[in-house]
């Protein structure tokens, strides 16, 4: 007998809850952690079975709350694996795509992953998809045209904040999509990333800068939420290769680093590492960047008024 792969099982029971009312329309399900103690699974099997069921369309992502029970389901959706004559969208090949990525990363998936999820063909897929780089464009502008942006304000620096931050909300929501958006010279062509870039120019319509240095305003803010998401990334991918955490890892490597700086060839960098000692956190290392950016931008403005 076959045995379920623990994700399909979470889901089912995350599913069972909703279908007897135990979980209604509105209610969050479990987080990630929260999955991950009570199951005593790995942080991407929860996510991969979080991800089946938004694919089935039971749950969807809640900005400030978290995921929650779909309105309006009835837990009546065939799960994922055990497809029926249903004819097939480009909407759920492009969600089923967009869960397998989001949980395991963009380098596993292929389009017979996804039609495996689907519980199709992989010819079934090219009916909706030309192939996997047409996938990648449509999951990348699903990816971007989760959120609204909002209305755009007043004055630029609070503009170029809240677009950076929302640019990072979405790397974090799907971790590849940093790596699926790398390149600048060859950029990838969807509504709602262009719409991304309109919003973030409107947000210098006043200031004194020039279209050029407004566009590179853009892609410097750009390229530093880029960055540190891609650090994000393998930073988690590290994790799961490695089966331990960073505070393990750093257990671990210290004595080299100790011996390393023991011969005094490093003063400046024991000097401020030693003191209380330090913890890099990426997220305050975000804040004080993009303050640290929007400061030399500022910079900018003024000399450009001057």
């Amino acid at each position: 007998m076959t045995t379920r792969p623990p994700y399909l099982v979470i889901a089912a029971e995350l599913r069972r809850r909703v279908q007897v009312g135990e979980l209604a329309p509105g209610d969050r399900v479990p987080s990630t952690r929260a999955i991950t103690r009570e199951w005593g699974v790995a942080m991407a099997t929860a996510t991969k079975a979080l991800a089946v069921l938004r694919q089935e369309g039971l749950v969807r992502p809640e900005p400030g709350v978290g995921t929650v029970v779909a309105p309006s389901t009835t837990g009546t959706r065939t799960p994922a694996g055990d497809r029926t004559a249903t004819p097939l969208t480009r909407r759920e090949v492009v969600d089923a795509a967009l869960g397998l990525a989001d949980a395991e990363g963009l380098h596993t998936l292929t389009m017979r992953r996804v039609a495996t999820t689907l519980g199709v063909s992989t010819m079934t897929l090219y009916r909706h998809v030309p192939g996997k780089p047409e996938l990648i464009r449509l999951m990348t502008d699903a990816a971007c045209g989760e959120v609204p942006l909002g209305p755009v304000p007043a004055h630029w620096r609070t503009g170029l904040e809240h677009g950076a931050r929302w640019l990072r909300d979405v790397y974090t929501r799907h971790p590849w999509l940093a790596h699926a958006m790398a390149s600048y010279t060859r950029p990838v062509a969807t509504p709602n990333a262009m719409a991304y870039t309109e919003w973030i120019l409107r947000a210098m319509r006043g200031t004194p800068l020039s279209h050029t240095q407004k566009l590179y305003t853009h892609l410097v803010i750009f390229s530093y939420v880029q960055g540190l998401s891609m650090a994000d990334d393998l930073e988690e991918q590290a994790r799961q290769d490695s089966g331990i955490s960073d505070s393990e890892w750093m257990e671990q490597n210290e004595p080299r680093f100790d011996a390393i700086q023991s011969g005094g060839s490093y003063p400046e960098l024991a000097s401020v590492t030693s003191v209380g000692g330090f913890g890099l956190d990426l997220r305050t290392l975000f804040e004080f960047g993009l303050g640290r950016t929007l400061d030399g931008i500022a910079s900018m403005i003024d000399e450009t008024s001057g």
